[in-house]
């Protein structure tokens, strides 16, 4: 009897532990060994960072609402400090369990962390939160020249779960998030951002009529307010847009827009089977000082493999 009962002990312990793993998984930051280097941002960007991260304080300080929670968070991620907002959002799933926002931004500096695993935990929680509720638009961290928000909380959950695996080299399972991506998309902005990486992907896994197909729904007239750098991609893949005038271009800029820029024209070399002219995109990339920047870090994916 009583082994029975030290038996019963020890399994119970053993489910203890395994909730408190899952809870613990689920709701503290997670570590990485990643070192973060120093971001580089202009100064003039900077300045509007640093000026903004004191307003989102005080704002804080004054009603430590859910949306301040936020905004201090990602505030402190415009400026690289991922770790500090990354133990932001945790306390915000804390308090709010139910707020999806809070699992969708600590997912996105988790990718900035190279913390992939965590990230993909972090948006199917978010996913499941927001499943059969409505949509909301989400509010730009710096206003595009109209003062139009163009993404939304659902598509950028599955956005950024896409960009996960696509990272990763998983690329069935990001067909499926930027598939659903593109069905929530409400604007040609957001549309632009997610037919980009589907696009890819469509070609990585063969499916060419599927991925041209796509390319047709992407016209000339299309009223793109800040997904610029997407949409010449987009024609390049068109072949709308010189390989060559668009290597120029990259070769004398550095920035974030440089990054994207040139690691789509490094997936347009790769597709015609220029490897090498591919590689070069992508080491012209990693080169660069947009660590950050989701071109820097499928590029780094990409050399990796």
């Amino acid at each position: 009897m009583l082994e029975n009962e030290g038996n019963q002990f020890v399994s119970l312990m053993k489910s203890v532990m395994i909730i408190i793993s899952i809870i613990t998984t689920e709701l503290f930051p997670q570590i990485c060994e990643t070192e973060i280097p120093e971001i580089y941002i202009d100064d003039k960007a900077r300045l509007i960072y640093e000026n903004k991260l004191t307003e989102a304080k005080l704002n804080f300080s004054k009603d430590a609402s859910p949306d301040n929670l936020i905004w201090l968070g990602r505030r402190l991620a415009y400026l690289g400090k991922y770790d500090e907002a990354i133990e932001i959002y945790s306390k915000g799933i804390l308090k709010y369990p139910k707020d999806a926002r809070f699992y969708r931004h600590r997912g996105h500096r988790y990718i900035s962390s190279r913390c992939f695993e965590f990230a993909i935990k972090d948006f199917k929680k978010a996913a499941s939160i927001t499943r059969n509720k409505p949509n909301k638009v989400e509010p730009d961290g710096l206003p595009n020249s109209l003062n139009i928000p163009t993404s939304t909380l659902q598509g950028n959950i599955y956005y950024h779960l896409g960009l996960t695996y696509y990272i990763q080299g998983n690329y069935n399972q990001a067909l499926r998030a930027y598939e659903k991506s593109l069905t929530l998309a409400e604007n040609p902005d957001s549309y632009v951002a997610a037919a980009n990486w589907l696009y890819i992907i469509n070609r990585h896994l063969g499916r060419n009529v599927k991925a041209e197909d796509l390319l047709e729904t992407i016209t000339d007239d299309m009223a793109i307010i800040e997904n610029h750098t997407y949409f010449e991609i987009l024609k390049l893949y068109k072949g709308q847009n010189d390989p060559t005038e668009i290597k120029k271009q990259i070769m004398t800029g550095q920035s974030l827009v440089n990054a994207t820029m040139a690691f789509g024209l490094g997936n347009y070399y790769f597709l015609q089977g220029r490897e090498k002219e591919a590689t070069e995109m992508f080491r012209f990339v990693v080169d660069g000082n947009q660590w950050s920047s989701f071109g820097y870090i499928c590029a780094e994916a990409r050399l990796n493999k």
